[in-house]
């Protein structure tokens, strides 16, 4: 394994529950995929060791737990989560766990992320960049961002298909832009409603470098100054976006790095495979990328993000959880 390993923020999972129960409400080819990815602990473990990863943070992806009714959402939340424990207690070295919430059901995602913190000891909370429409803004949302400034939790934020995706993807698969814009919606969301001033122990991470923030930062920063969104005592939504941490996934080099880092700086940014969305030939090439790139001076991407990784989930409980089945 290389030196130093990885340390993957964004890792996903699926389940045998999850994934028939995902189906049955209609999602066969979800955010456009053409269908839903083959997974299993061995295989993962396989798929890093190969890639030169340590320890990757486990997660729901995108179309995530809730398909409509928010008691079903609640038990499919806890079934995720739990297995998750449990494969992390199997393997405390290799695996930590980002859990999911019932969102857009804000009383039992409160409920789900003491459980989850508390109990079961998940380094963070994985939400979608919108819940069925409602962005992370959204007022809504209040209950949920107090509990988790209070437990000065990480949020992991996966990007899913906006509103009106089939519309606007033309037919192709929604992760090839959909989700790069959806990322910079929701992270202006949460500048633009105040959010990451109001909640600053809340500790977010943004995949795919933000998406489209680098390009469009600027232009934020004008519209909120002209629409009187930005106040006197208001950090610059550059200031405020510099607090959120970043992974790598996709196509981070040559050009999408340097952009990122132009606008907030190498000490948030996180490794990322997007295994199992990303298949492990293409998440092995992918690391292999990250390594041939240019390197920070008397740095290498590998050492810089598995710091910054460390730094960022120390502070988090482990939890001893029995028994895995899928």
């Amino acid at each position: 394994m290389p030196t130093p390993p990885f340390v993957d923020v964004h890792a996903h999972f699926v389940t045998d529950r999850y994934v028939e129960e995902a189906r049955a409400a209609g999602h066969l080819h979800p955010d456009g995929m053409p269908g839903w990815p083959d997974w299993s602990p061995a295989g993962h473990l396989a798929m890093m060791d190969r890639a030169g990863i340590g320890k990757a943070m486990l997660s729901v992806s995108s179309p995530g737990t809730h398909f409509g009714q928010d008691t079903a959402a609640r038990s499919l939340t806890r079934h995720v989560n739990e297995y998750a424990a449990r494969l992390r207690a199997q393997h405390p070295d290799r695996f930590g766990h980002f859990a999911s919430l019932p969102l857009p059901d804000v009383q039992g995602s409160v409920a789900e992320a003491g459980h989850a913190l508390d109990v079961l000891g998940a380094h963070g909370l994985a939400v979608e960049t919108n819940s069925h429409g409602i962005y992370l803004g959204n007022e809504k949302f209040e209950p949920l961002w107090e509990e988790l400034d209070r437990h000065g939790a990480v949020v992991f934020v996966h990007p899913t298909s906006p509103p009106g995706a089939e519309d606007i993807s033309l037919g192709r698969p929604r992760p090839m832009m959909e989700f790069l814009f959806d990322s910079a919606r929701a992270a202006s969301d949460l500048v633009l409603n105040g959010v990451l001033e109001r909640r600053p122990n809340i500790r977010w991470i943004f995949t795919h470098g933000g998406g489209v923030l680098p390009l469009l930062t600027d232009r934020i920063q004008l519209f909120a100054t002209a629409l009187a969104k930005a106040h006197a005592d208001t950090a610059p939504v550059r200031d405020q976006l510099a607090r959120m941490w970043f992974d790598l996934a996709g196509t981070p080099f040559p050009r999408q790095v340097p952009a990122l880092v132009d606008l907030v700086g190498d000490q948030h940014l996180l490794y990322g495979s997007d295994y199992c969305w990303t298949p492990a030939d293409m998440a092995i090439e992918q690391a292999a990328s990250i390594d041939s790139a240019d390197q920070p001076e008397a740095d290498t991407w590998r050492a810089l993000t598995s710091r910054n990784a460390r730094r960022l989930l120390e502070s988090r409980p482990t939890a001893s959880v029995r028994g895995v089945h899928r």
